[in-house]
């Protein structure tokens, strides 16, 4: 695979972000539609990051830095289509980790139960999931809330 780069935002990014969202799982299944995207994707507190292959725009990594209990949360990851399987995923993954890593012991994310493929993929990359919300977002299905650690344990 070619080389996978990764950047702040740019102008027009918020858009396309929330077009790949919109149109791909698991955002079809939770019913988000462009507008919920976006506004996700404009969210004042977050950052967006994303990924290029010669220029060519193929995934974002959406991130709270200040997420859970001041930890940094993943709020969205997505691949396009075409990128998928190439380890886009994995890069702002490590991406993330790097960038959080010096203040941060932990980096959590939420997986939906439907999602199984991505579950897999993050449990690759060290997370585990820590607890259940059941019928979060829809009926039947759950958001499973994973974190991985950024650092190793001191002792106090």
């Amino acid at each position: 695979m070619d080389q996978i780069a990764i950047r702040d935002r740019r102008e027009g990014d918020r858009e396309w972000a929330a077009r790949v969202m919109a149109e791909s799982e698991p955002w079809l299944t939770l019913r988000r539609s462009y507008d919920a995207c976006l506004a996700s994707c404009r969210h004042p507190h977050d950052e967006l990051h994303v990924a290029e292959i010669h220029g060519e725009r193929c995934g974002f990594v959406l991130v709270r830095p200040q997420g859970i209990a001041g930890a940094p949360y993943i709020v969205s990851i997505a691949v396009a289509d075409p990128f998928r399987s190439h380890g886009v995923g994995r890069d702002m993954i490590a991406f993330v980790a790097k960038r959080f890593a010096p203040r941060a012991r932990h980096l959590f994310l939420c997986v939906s139960s439907f999602n199984t493929r991505a579950k897999a993929m993050y449990e690759r990359e060290g997370f585990v999931e820590v607890g259940e919300l059941p019928d979060f977002i829809i009926e039947g299905a759950s958001e499973r809330l994973m974190c991985r650690r950024l650092t190793p344990a001191t002792d106090s």
